[in-house]
């Protein structure tokens, strides 16, 4: 594989989340262990992406976007992928939701002036950069026009019981460090009623490319609905891996086209 420069670097927390990326590319280079990460340098839609799987959690997904922009440099953008908790009433499970806004649902410095989700000296929320939603939109009507049965792949199933076909929301997506099951959903729905879902990385790695000038966008798909227990998520996590995967990969095709 050629060492040419990323048109990106696309963040998942988990194998399960990195697995259909691999599956999906054409190319896929060694493992490379940076701390906890895992990197690789992968061809998806004939261009050049790092992977890198980060762990769980603010702190292993920041050192992951850290050490990927240290590497790779500012105009670079970082793509979080992966799965998330659905929140809003009218959101369902296999939905994609492109995070258009990104919000620290654990932060509360209201003592001190700031907004609910406010960290201190940092915005109320982080913006995704419009390029990139831009093109996550045309990725999506393409995959809506081309393939009806969504997220289906050579050599990929589903094995989720979400039904054939994208469904694309835009929104705020929230972050915490507590998996999100149904008494700490209730909280956020009423703290936070515009979040469309809840997961563990992206407000993290919004604050990061804040900071640094890097372009950023969250594209992750539902894989529970904040359910009383874990079993909603373990029985549709690779589907959800699979449809954010499906629409970044022809996100990153149309990257500078």
């Amino acid at each position: 594989m050629t060492a040419e420069a990323p048109v990106a670097v696309v963040l998942v927390a988990m194998d399960d989340e990195a697995a259909p990326f691999l599956e999906l590319a054409s190319e896929v280079g060694e493992p490379e262990r940076v701390g906890f990460a895992e990197r690789r340098q992968i061809t998806l839609a004939g261009r050049q992406v790092v992977l890198m799987r980060t762990g769980i959690g603010f702190v292993n997904a920041t050192a992951a976007g850290m050490s990927a922009i240290l590497r790779h440099g500012a105009d670079v953008p970082l793509i979080s992928a992966g799965s998330a908790g659905g929140l809003a009433k009218d959101v369902a499970v296999g939905d994609v939701l492109l995070g258009v806004q990104l919000v620290n649902a654990d932060a509360d410095a209201r003592a001190f002036g700031y907004e609910l989700g406010q960290v201190p000296g940092m915005p109320k929320v982080y913006d995704a950069a419009p390029g990139l939603t831009d093109t996550v939109r045309r990725a999506a009507a393409s995959i809506q026009a081309q393939d009806p049965n969504f997220p289906g792949s050579a050599g990929l199933v589903s094995t989720g019981q979400a039904p054939a076909g994208l469904v694309l929301r835009e929104g705020t997506i929230g972050s915490g460090e507590i998996f999100a099951t149904a008494d700490l959903a209730l909280r956020l729905r009423a703290d936070f009623p515009d979040m469309l879902a809840i997961d563990m990385e992206s407000a993290a790695l919004a604050q990061l490319c804040h900071n640094f000038g890097v372009d950023f966008v969250s594209v992750r798909a539902l894989s529970d609905l904040c359910a009383p227990d874990g079993t909603e998520f373990l029985t549709h996590i690779d589907d959800a891996a699979l449809r954010s995967a499906r629409v970044v990969t022809e996100t990153v095709g149309l990257l500078g086209a």
